[in-house]
């Protein structure tokens, strides 16, 4: 404890007055829903052959469904990170595509070598016995949050036009986005369902996502005060209900095995209202949450989590099969290789997230330096550069089915 209060002191001294605190806190809590959801809301089948695949509880379980409307806060996400965006951008000291390529930089490296370091693990584990269909279930979870990071740096891209539209119409320029979602989503659903193609769903991805992004550019650009945060938290909420009790959206916000529905990929209306619901309460709680974190017991933690932010995105399901690949060798451990199909799987689940995130903090200590790398990349050479692409590049393959 002595220690870790001297840490605690350490990091204290070491955070500059200007911090703002209270938005660090709300990104390490949207870091970390990620995991949590996924370690809670995954689990897996063992076929004939001791192979794992994919499964959910929420397949048996449908009551869990609002555990999702929790834990998917992908909305708080990009609300943060739209609000940390153009504070970075207005201090750039370049120009804006320097400023971008940096922040391009800082999220692709642990993605590389994430999908790297498993390009060369897949060979030796199959070697060693791991089915390839294990690996396959594997390399799917891998990738599976890797593609937040596409569509972030494409938002970030946008900053410019963000910046521009929020000082002309404030927090109202994100109201074209939930318009665009919503006419998607009335050709997709509608009466004329049967007419429209499959990929107009795809329509919603960049709006979708884009929405939350531009409140949080409005927020720094302080063109929403807790006037518009009330209206953001009470209008997200009452079109949330509408949605769920009056057009029958699916519940779950993650994507449930066999339902022909989703609200995640891509995102529908109901996922843009649970993102403004949730970005009108956290713009609500910012000073009474900038209060709490003043002390450096707690203030600490929230520090170690945004230094790990990419390394916990793009390791905590490698954390996962670090403890199920061995678990399938032994056959149908409860809440890990067992089908995800009783309460009791739901309980011993739970007991198992300290394993899953002891397992994290013991690979981020050595998966970390793709992230705190520096940004200019000296000392990596072309030819390092070009083997690591081509090894991601045949790991994306390998995940998504196509070889």
């Amino acid at each position: 404890m002595t220690l870790l209060s001297a840490a605690a002191d350490r990091i204290e001294r070491r955070t500059p007055a200007h911090r703002d605190r209270a938005v660090d806190g709300l990104r390490a809590l949207a870091l970390l829903a990620v995991p949590t959801g996924h370690w809670l809301l995954g689990g897996f089948t063992l076929d004939s052959d001791g192979a794992l695949h994919n499964a959910s509880p929420l397949s048996a379980f449908g009551g869990l469904a609002p555990a999702s409307w929790v834990l998917q806060m992908l909305g708080v996400f990009f609300l943060v990170g739209g609000y940390a965006s153009v504070l970075s951008y207005h201090r750039r000291q370049g120009s804006a595509a320097a400023w971008l390529k940096g922040r391009i930089v800082r999220l692709g490296r642990p993605v590389l070598g994430v999908t790297v370091v498993w390009a060369l693990a897949a060979p030796v584990l199959y070697a060693a016995g791991v089915p390839e269909v294990t690996l396959r279930t594997g390399a799917k979870l891998v990738v599976q949050p890797l593609w937040f990071v596409g569509v972030y740096v494409v938002v970030t891209a946008l900053t410019p036009y963000c910046v521009r539209a929020a000082r002309r119409l404030g927090g109202w320029a994100a109201a074209p986005l939930l318009g665009a979602v919503a006419v998607v989503d009335f050709l997709r659903y509608g009466p004329f369902a049967d007419a429209v193609p499959e990929w107009l769903a795809l329509v919603n991805i960049l709006p979708g996502w884009l929405f939350a992004y531009q409140l949080g550019v409005a927020w720094g650009e302080r063109r929403i005060g807790r006037r518009g945060a009330r209206l953001l938290l009470a209008g997200g909420a009452l079109l949330f209900a509408a949605l769920l009790l009056v057009f029958h959206y699916p519940a779950s916000m993650v994507g449930v095995p066999g339902e022909a529905r989703t609200n995640s990929h891509p995102p529908s209306l109901l996922v843009l209202a649970l993102a403004a619901a949730q970005s009108g309460a956290a713009i609500l709680l910012r000073d009474r949450l900038a209060r709490v974190l003043a002390r450096p017991a707690l203030w600490a933690p929230v520090v170690v989590i945004n230094l790990c932010a990419m390394t916990i995105l793009c390791w905590h399901q490698t954390a996962l099969l670090a403890a199920a690949v061995p678990g399938s060798f032994v056959g149908e451990v409860a809440g890990l290789t067992a089908a995800p199909d009783s309460p009791g799987w739901i309980a011993v689940r739970v007991l198992w997230l300290p394993v899953f995130a002891a397992l994290l903090a013991g690979i981020a200590r050595h998966a970390r330096r793709f992230e705190a790398a520096p940004v200019d990349g000296r000392g990596a050479c072309a030819l390092r550069r070009t083997v690591a692409g081509l090894l991601a590049a045949g790991f994306g393959v390998f995940a998504l089915g196509l070889a």
